[in-house]
């Protein structure tokens, strides 16, 4: 199992907002990085929810959120950066 975590001070959208606490955090399983839970705390996470949960749903993994395509600068954005800082690959962070 591994935990992923992203922190909304590192979105340019929450930053935008004056709204950075907060984070998005992914529990995988397996080589593959399964998603096996999402939890979200902060900016609109009543809306964030529901992509996290199809992605558990359809047994998405890390790397299929990762390569699904998020608009620039949203809080969605914030899903994929927690799938890329599960695949070791992450860019964007926030002390």
């Amino acid at each position: 199992m591994k935990i992923a975590r992203f922190r909304f001070g590192a979105s340019g959208r929450a930053l935008a907002l004056g709204d950075t606490d907060g984070l998005v955090k992914l529990v995988t399983v397996g080589n593959e990085r399964l998603i096996v839970g999402v939890q979200i705390v902060g900016p609109e996470a009543s809306e964030l929810i529901a992509e996290a949960a199809l992605a558990v749903r359809v047994q998405a993994t890390a790397e299929d959120l990762a390569d699904t395509m998020h608009a620039h600068p949203t809080l969605a954005e914030t899903l994929r950066e927690a799938a890329l800082v599960a695949l070791g690959t992450a860019v964007h962070t926030a002390a």
